[in-house]
């Protein structure tokens, strides 16, 4: 007899963390009198070309060479950096069949469905290392994850792409995972973080055959950024946002710099960035360095490990902006919550569900 799975066997992390985002989509529709072209937050500096015109944020991006794939460069702030995240808006112009009035739409039913992809992937990977399954909260109900969703941007793509490479690595499915590396490459140039751990790892336990699978993974993206430097004058790689400033030297000399312009904006930001972002590296770096030196090595001590690293040398610009903190630290609190299952702790993930915290930013209007 056929049995038909009972209600509660069909609730999961996924389920649920798809439920909140389509409630919290039907919010801001009825808030914006159902126009989806406000989630990709056009500003006319760029999509009307006045010098003087309102910034946008970054989603607009995205709408634009999903829009006019050949022809976005005018509409870009800095277009090879733009250009380089090109699966997102070619996948929504993909579900959207070309038709220019259906990418505002499909931007946010791609996001939706990574949002999806993504909490379902981490949740196998908890289940892979026997740990509940309802940790994965903290990944897909992240305060990155809607403002990537409320703002067309690329991140719930690209990690989620990470998720999916982690897990088919944990199930020895070696080429999936070389796949989706690549895709997630091509979807944001900060996913390479980890297909450099997952290359760490490789070459320390001498898997040739796995390291250059991960080596080609790495490709694509390098062809890619010869196409964009050949077209563009410049590679997307080594651009940077328009007002970006370099990254730090020094370890936190990033966010120590705010103190040095004004030290009331250093208190407040620091409010927001020292629990949510500095903190969690540096209990990172201690977790896996700890891991590493006791000869446990796995590659998503490796993940985490590099990425609790890029937190403390990023630049000022992006410390001081809490929209580009809680966007730059998503991969640390995926490693983390991902770790915290690969050693059996009920400590690590439990703590990782703190980061459910951080759609305060978006509550408060700070990170908009």
């Amino acid at each position: 007899m056929l049995r038909v799975p009972t209600f509660r066997y069909l609730v999961t992390p996924t389920f649920a963390v798809v439920i909140v985002c389509l409630l919290y989509v039907a919010a801001v529709l009825i808030r914006v009198e159902a126009d989806p072209l406000a989630f990709a937050v056009l500003g006319t500096r760029f999509s009307q070309g006045d010098p003087q015109g309102s910034e946008g944020y970054d989603g607009q991006f995205a709408y634009q060479i999903a829009l006019r794939p050949l022809d976005a460069a005018p509409y870009l702030d800095v277009p090879a950096y733009r250009y380089q995240r090109i699966l997102y808006p070619m996948l929504a112009r993909l579900l959207a069949l070309g038709q220019p009035e259906a990418i505002p739409w499909t931007l946010i039913l791609a996001n939706l469905a990574a949002i999806g992809l993504g909490t379902w992937a981490t949740e196998r990977l908890l289940l892979h290392f026997g740990v509940s399954r309802w940790y994965a909260l903290s990944y897909g109900l992240y305060g990155g994850q809607l403002l990537a969703l409320r703002t067309d941007l690329n991140e719930p793509w690209a990690q989620a792409l990470v998720q999916c490479a982690m897990l088919a690595w944990a199930k020895d499915r070696r080429p999936v995972a070389i796949c989706a590396f690549g895709l997630a490459a091509l979807t944001k140039e900060t996913t390479l973080i980890f297909l450099a751990a997952y290359m760490l790892y490789s070459l320390k336990k001498r898997m040739w055959r796995s390291s250059i699978g991960l080596c080609a993974a790495a490709l694509p993206f390098v062809m890619y950024q010869a196409l964009l430097w050949a077209s563009l004058g410049n590679p997307g790689i080594g651009s940077g946002g328009a007002n970006a400033t370099p990254f730090s030297l020094v370890p936190l000399a990033g966010w120590l710099e705010i103190a040095q312009v004004n030290l009331v904006p250093f208190l407040l930001i620091s409010l927001i960035v020292v629990p949510m972002s500095v903190l969690p590296a540096i209990a990172g770096i201690v977790l896996s360095l700890r891991d590493l030196l006791q000869g446990k090595d796995h590659p998503i001590a490796y993940s985490l490990l590099l990425n609790a690293l890029v937190i403390l040398f990023l630049p000022a610009s992006t410390f001081r902006e809490p929209a580009a903190m809680v966007r730059l630290t998503q991969g640390l609190a995926a490693s983390m919550v991902v770790y915290g299952g690969l050693r059996r702790s009920t400590r690590v993930p439990t703590h990782s569900m703190l980061w459910i915290a951080t759609n305060v930013l978006l509550i408060k209007g700070v990170a908009m």
